[in-house]
């Protein structure tokens, strides 16, 4: 298990310590363990898989991670309110991204935000839409962990 945050192992019996560099550099030594299990749980996340690393929660790691995922749905998604639908529903979770119509009849779009709201959101898209869509298939591509949301709103783009 894991010490707590700034907590030396070495410290941690109780023993004070000899310096404040003794301090400093126990500090900085956790925190880069704590560092490497958070890049640890980013990378398996990037690969689908969830991981209950030491010391934290399976819910605390993966409300944490941000994701990013391109979209593109297939099927009678134009002429049925779907962007307008897409962008509430993106509101209502919590994501950020952007929705728009292509020239090939269909909706494409960026998602952004924590990974259990994406998958939600994902879920919406290849289940539900707008009330009037009929979806043939969603395609999701270029999945990966960001540090930091790219967007500020989730956007209709004409």
């Amino acid at each position: 298990m894991l010490p707590d945050p700034g907590v030396c192992p070495s410290l941690a019996k109780g023993r004070a310590p000899r310096c404040a560099l003794e301090s400093f550099c126990c500090r900085i030594l956790v925190s880069a363990r704590l560092a490497g299990v958070g890049l640890l749980i980013a990378f398996l996340s990037t690969l689908g898989c969830f991981v209950r690393a030491p010391g934290l929660s399976l819910n605390m790691a993966e409300g944490d991670t941000l994701l990013s995922v391109d979209y593109e749905i297939f099927g009678k998604v134009q002429g049925v309110f779907f962007r307008k639908y897409t962008q509430a529903e993106g509101k209502k979770l919590g994501l950020v991204g952007w929705v728009q119509n292509t020239d090939q009849g269909t909706v494409q779009g960026q998602l952004q935000g924590p990974i259990s709201k994406v998958r939600q959101m994902q879920e919406w898209l290849e289940t539900r839409g707008s009330p009037k869509s009929h979806i043939d298939r969603a395609n999701f591509r270029n999945e990966k962990v960001i540090l930091k949301l790219e967007y500020s709103d989730f956007q209709i783009v004409k």
